[in-house]
């Protein structure tokens, strides 16, 4: 049966192949729904002020609130933060962000603010996670603060991450997908 399948896929990735001016409709589908979503997330970015307005919990350091797969929503627009808000943070020279609890706010007379996080999971704060020589995060720090959640969402995210020939498989059946479809 999957033998019959694949056979029937390359006969239909074969007369497309001919088919000159449907194969590059077909492209040009792929590339519309490509920079679609493209367009989506840079009016999120824009919307949220956030360089990142969605983000995947990677670790299980914000348990029992958060789980591991879990999608968070991200809000910059808003110039205050509080104890007690989760936020995600980039610590300068790393690529994964951190997503943590506001565990203490400072706030000098001259309106700068210094923040520091902890997970709830942990039993310290992040200090030892900050760059080295670093005791407070400064606000620029702060991607966003949470505002909503999709539980276990992310699983998708983690499992393509750790296997990375998944992400193989998955473009490559979506790219067949696109290219074997029949419009209506």
């Amino acid at each position: 049966m999957f033998k019959d399948m694949v056979n029937k896929q390359v006969l239909e990735l074969k007369k497309l192949w001919a088919n000159k001016r449907q194969l590059t409709f077909q492209l040009l589908n792929l590339a519309m729904i490509v920079f679609s979503a493209l367009m989506i997330w840079k009016g999120l970015m824009f919307a949220t002020r956030s360089e990142s307005p969605v983000v995947v919990v990677l670790s299980g350091s914000m348990e029992p609130a958060f789980q591991r797969g879990d999608i968070l929503f991200l809000n910059n627009s808003v110039e205050k933060v509080y104890v007690g808000d989760v936020v995600v943070f980039k610590i300068k020279d790393r690529d994964i962000p951190i997503v943590h609890r506001i565990l203490k706010v400072h706030e000098k007379p001259d309106g700068h603010v210094e923040l520091l996080t902890k997970g709830d999971n942990n039993r310290v704060d992040d200090r030892g996670l900050y760059a080295p020589g670093q005791l407070w995060l400064e606000r620029e720090d702060i991607l966003g603060k949470a505002v909503g959640t999709l539980r276990y969402v992310g699983m998708v995210t983690i499992a393509l991450n750790d296997y990375p020939v998944l992400k193989y498989v998955l473009v490559g059946m979506m790219g067949l997908f696109v290219l074997t479809s029949k419009e209506g």
